[in-house]
């Protein structure tokens, strides 16, 4: 016989399959996320690569740097995550720079907020090189040591890779989050930054099962 607690267990476990069936139905191509043809390569190996484009001068990415904070605590173990500055205009390609300057120099941790927050909170964006030179010496490099960088036939390299992958993703704005090399979302597409995580979470298990 077929007791009210079977029956309840088979309509609940029906339920939680049907949202997740529902859920993953939401997601939509063209509608939540487009795909990058042809696909770019990864710098990652096995793991999926979920790559953030974005500029310092960029307000939305300003406020999405918070949910990527959060995000990177209980991502999946097979995800990892990389930064690449967008240069979707030639103006953009300054704080590229600043970017790669102090990835070379390994004092990212140091330069990445504070650079955010001296732009958008401060209100006080440096402008040209001499004002990031002063900007990275108030946090701890030395005026030799940025110069000798900022200019660097590595530091360029970088810059020029970024310009080409920025096109090459086929990315209008920033942020815009790259998963795998094979799909962006953004918050056109996808919502608000809460969302488009959801949408990056999705399509890198997809990866994953890959």
């Amino acid at each position: 016989m077929i007791n009210k607690a079977s029956i309840l267990a088979v309509l609940m476990l029906s339920s939680t399959l049907l949202s997740v069936s529902v859920g993953a139905a939401d997601y939509i191509e063209g509608k939540h996320y487009e795909v990058i043809s042809p696909a770019q390569p990864t710098s990652t190996g096995a793991k999926v690569e979920v790559l953030e484009l974005f500029w310092y001068g960029c307000p939305h990415c300003f406020n999405f740097e918070p949910y990527i904070v959060r995000w990177l605590k209980t991502k999946s173990p097979q995800i990892e995550f990389v930064r690449m500055p967008g240069i979707l205009r030639p103006e953009w390609a300054l704080y590229a720079r600043a970017y790669y300057t102090a990835e070379v120099l390994g004092v990212l941790d140091k330069i990445h907020e504070p650079l955010f927050e001296v732009i958008h909170e401060l209100r006080q964006p440096p402008k040209d090189e001499a004002a990031l030179k002063g900007f990275f010496k108030e946090h701890g490099v030395s005026e030799e040591d940025f110069t000798k960088t900022f200019r660097s036939f590595t530091v360029e390299s970088k810059v020029r890779r970024a310009q080409d992958m920025s096109q090459r993703y086929g990315a209008s704005g920033v942020p815009t989050m790259i998963i795998n090399g094979k799909y962006r979302t953004s918050g056109s597409l996808s919502g608000g930054p809460a969302d488009v995580l959801k949408v990056v979470d999705y399509l890198a298990q997809k990866e994953e099962k890959k």
